[in-house]
């Protein structure tokens, strides 16, 4: 089969989502997934007239008459029932939080008064009526939709969620991945190596980014043992939704996996992708729906598979919007190939607020160290070989920096 264009790749991956399952999850473990209801408010936001000042409250229509001196008739922290003032010539001293006393309409701050013998001296001109006074309801009404449905939940949402009384969401959740290592090259990241060995390492990189996509994830190692694979294989498959493996679907003569695949009747959807780094990506479904996702071994080719192709899969799946995200190049860099190039960068916005791709070139894909100072990778076109300083692309982010 020849090459497709990434294009095509990443339509052909992003029409074949899984259903995500739904369940009732603490608030606490909810950051991050996709809310699967609507929040309403269970009461007005605020629920009463809210102080927002430490100070005291006065009615500004004796203010208005010229009284600048009130004597305190209570003194209220937050937390209390609502108080009825018995003078409305007098002040009462309040707490921020605190409920606005009946009677009372405006609230003066500290820093505006002199308090001497339980008298409240007002020492400024600009006060006006209902001031420093958050009042039932501003914000929002009983039954008003304060999230939708469809939301992926942040710090923010945690403290709405949390006003309302929700200790429990309904949420989205993708279905668990295992990520599989193969090659007989490859020890366990606790074992010091020999000469000829390297640390199995490009799977834990996969599997932070699938965390932070919301995916919960295992591990699994297979040596190039073509009939121990293929068994171990049609067990996982038949276990997760979705197998990401790295490795073993190039050329070599241990590259057993696209074999293996094509005899447990696995659908291959396509088999190398005209792009740079990770040419050899493969991707296909099995028949009882899990998704395979059999990534090249080089880890940089393999955590940009991940970073563009199973990231919008688990976004196209959950109907998360994709935000396009265009960087600026900050310095010329050409590219002969006819090929789509995912070219590290790190990025920072310049002094008018616009934000600056710097690409930088490693040692192959094989160059993993480079990804430590990059933020994500600019989106290279194949119909161009130079791409000019000052020129628009497309960014994907592998850290969390929006």
């Amino acid at each position: 089969m020849e090459f497709i264009q990434f294009t095509e790749a990443l339509n052909i991956v992003t029409s074949h989502p899984f259903i995500p399952l739904v369940e009732k999850r603490e608030l606490k473990d909810c950051v991050g997934l996709i809310l699967n209801e609507d929040l309403k408010a269970d009461r007005p936001f605020p629920p009463f007239d809210r102080v927002t000042m430490d100070g005291i409250t006065i009615a500004f229509s004796e203010f208005e008459k010229g009284q600048r001196s009130f004597k305190i008739e209570k003194t209220i922290p937050a937390g209390t029932p609502q108080y009825t003032v018995k003078n409305v010539a007098k002040c009462v001293q309040i707490m921020t939080g605190a409920m606005m006393p009946i009677g009372m309409d405006t609230v003066i701050r500290y820093e505006d008064l002199t308090i001497v013998d339980d008298t409240a001296t007002v020492n400024i001109e600009t006060v006006q009526a209902q001031q420093n006074v958050h009042f039932k309801g501003m914000d929002k009404q009983l039954g008003d939709t304060l999230l939708k449905k469809g939301i992926k939940l942040g710090a923010p949402e945690m403290n709405i969620a949390a006003a309302i009384g929700k200790a429990e969401l309904s949420v989205l959740i993708p279905p668990k991945a295992v990520i599989i290592t193969n090659g007989d090259e490859l020890v366990p990241i606790e074992t010091t190596p020999e000469a000829h060995q390297i640390r199995r390492s490009g799977n834990y990189g996969i599997q932070a980014l699938l965390n932070q996509y919301g995916v919960e994830t295992s591990m699994h190692h297979m040596n190039d043992n073509k009939a121990l694979m293929k068994e171990g294989l049609a067990a996982l498959i038949e276990t997760y939704q979705c197998i990401v493996l790295t490795g073993g679907v190039s050329k070599g003569k241990f590259d057993y996996l696209p074999e293996i695949l094509d005899e447990l009747g696995v659908q291959k959807h396509f088999h190398k992708v005209n792009q740079r780094p990770g040419k050899p990506f493969w991707f296909g479904t099995a028949t009882n729906g899990s998704t395979i996702f059999a990534l090249p071994g080089n880890p940089v080719s393999s955590f940009m598979c991940a970073s563009v192709y199973i990231q919008a899969w688990v976004n196209t799946s959950l109907k998360i919007e994709p935000k396009t995200i265009k960087v600026k190049l900050d310095k010329e860099v050409s590219f002969p190939r006819p090929l789509t190039y995912f070219l590290e960068c790190a990025i920072a916005f310049d002094e008018n607020g616009t934000l600056m791709a710097s690409p930088f070139i490693g040692h192959g894909s094989g160059d993993f160290a480079n990804l430590a100072v990059a933020d994500g990778f600019v989106i290279l076109p194949a119909e161009k070989s130079v791409f000019k300083a000052g020129e628009v692309y497309d960014f994907v982010p592998f850290r969390n920096l929006f």
